[in-house]
Order: structure tokens, then C-alpha cells, then sequence
């Protein structure tokens, strides 16, 4: 088997997850940008990998005790501010500002080397396994709020 020297789930940094992803031609339209709906694929799979970065494996959390435990998002702004094209290496960055309560504000980014392609704020709900409003537990929140340098 191969070895790799870096993770695929990404990386925590100082300022919160670090995800490189490659555009394939799925990810393009005809016109051979990335069509706009992929964008969410890659946002999702930077906040899924920076939970399990931090050691939080979603499908535990929904049977972690009596009530469960789910992140849904609750509402997402995104901008598009340049394309991306097949065979681009794509960093997505995502950081906590928000952890608290029965939510979580994300920021993220989509980047091409220095090129800022999409900025999103995610707006996540966290509710139990029968759909109601939970806290997020007090340990998670502290986790998730990695302080910036």
C-alpha cells in the first residue's frame, strides 16, 4: 500500500481546517468550469473533514447518548468570486466562528493558490436525532473554536 505524507482528511491549522481537493470532470459543466452546485460538495466535505480532524465522528454523535445529536445546515451565503476549472488543486478552508447555543457559524473558503474563488458563512442547527433544537455540549463548543494566531 502507498504512503502518503499528508492526511486526507486534511490538516487542522492555526486558524482552523485546511482540505486540498481536485477538480475532476464530474465537477465541470460544458463549459468546463466547475458548475456552480459542486462548490457545496467541496464546502461539505471541508466541514465533514474538520470534525473529523478534531476527533467527532457525526455518525456517533446521533447515538452518542438518549437524545442524539445532528448538525443540518440552517442557512448558507455563498460568493462567487472567480471560476474553477478541471484538474485545479483546491484548498478549502473552514473556520469556526461561532460554537455555542444550538449553532455553529462556519467560514469558509474555496482558494486556487492565491485566488479566492468562493467565501460561505454556514450557518449550522445543531437538533437531536428527532429533529428538535439541542445545545451543542460544552466540550464540543470549546473544541470547535480553535483560537486564531
Amino acid at each position: 500500500m502507498a504512503e502518503h505524507s499528508f492526511s486526507i482528511s486534511g490538516e487542522l491549522t492555526e486558524a482552523g481546517h485546511r482540505l486540498v481537493q481536485r477538480v475532476y470532470y464530474e465537477d465541470t459543466d460544458f463549459s468546463g468550469l466547475v458548475y456552480h452546485a459542486r462548490y457545496l460538495h467541496f464546502l461539505e466535505r471541508g466541514r465533514t473533514d474538520y470534525l473529523r480532524c478534531l476527533g467527532v465522528e457525526q455518525h456517533e454523535l446521533v447515538s452518542a447518548d438518549e437524545d442524539g445529536l445532528v448538525f443540518v445546515v440552517h442557512r448558507m451565503e455563498i460568493d462567487f468570486k472567480s471560476p474553477a476549472r478541471m484538474d485545479n488543486i483546491l484548498t478549502v478552508l473552514t473556520h469556526t466562528e461561532k460554537a455555542g447555543g444550538a449553532k455553529m457559524v462556519l467560514n469558509q473558503e474555496i482558494r486556487r493558490d492565491d485566488t479566492l474563488l468562493i467565501a460561505a458563512k454556514v450557518i449550522i442547527a445543531v437538533i437531536n436525532a428527532k429533529g428538535r433544537p439541542r445545545r451543542l455540549p460544552e466540550a464540543l463548543a470549546r473544541q470547535m473554536l480553535i483560537p486564531e494566531t
